[in-house]
């Protein structure tokens, strides 16, 4: 239950911080997306269900306060925190290289498929323009910021699976 609630905060935090301190520190209208980070980030740290609940609950966050439609964001979300949940399996704490390009593999699907549905339906073609002054500047933003967000993921995640170790190691 401990756990459930500070990735809740966690989630909150940098919903907050995505939506103020980071709007004020963007370039050119470009901001990081901290919930892409957080919910790939949980999701091949903690696996497909923490993945998608977080996903979830980001993207919900987003729809409430931003999005148009209600649950649009909420499902891209949940998909890549499932999505990245996938590769629980082959990540290692050491290793920097696999979660650096997962969360640019989500960062880069996530920009592909609000361009498909918010731009690209709606008739609007400037595909180049967009993809080299909004998906590629995104992409390298919220990867500069992953480099100073990922260890603090990393140290919540290390202390939340040290306490269901020790409770797990109480109970039996």
């Amino acid at each position: 239950m401990k756990n459930n609630i500070v990735i809740g905060l966690f989630v909150l935090i940098c919903f907050i911080l995505q939506s103020t301190v980071f709007q004020a520190l963007s370039f050119g209208g470009i901001a990081p997306n901290l919930l892409i980070v957080l919910t790939a980030a949980f999701g091949f740290m903690r696996g497909k269900k923490c993945g998608l609940l977080v996903g979830f609950f980001s993207g919900l966050l987003v729809d409430l306060f931003f999005g148009e439609v209600l649950c649009f964001y909420a499902l891209i979300y949940m998909y890549i925190g499932y999505g990245n949940g996938m590769f629980r399996r082959i990540f290692f704490k050491e290793d920097i290289k696999l979660p650096m390009v997962l969360i640019t593999v989500s960062d880069f699907l996530y920009c592909m498929v609000c361009y498909l549905l918010l731009f690209l339906l709606r008739t609007r073609f400037h595909f180049p323009y967009y993809f080299v002054h909004i998906i590629i500047p995104e992409i390298v933003y919220t990867i500069v910021v992953t480099i100073a967000l990922y260890p603090l993921i990393l140290y919540v995640n290390g202390r939340l699976e040290g306490k269901d170790q020790r409770s797990e190691r109480s109970f039996v």
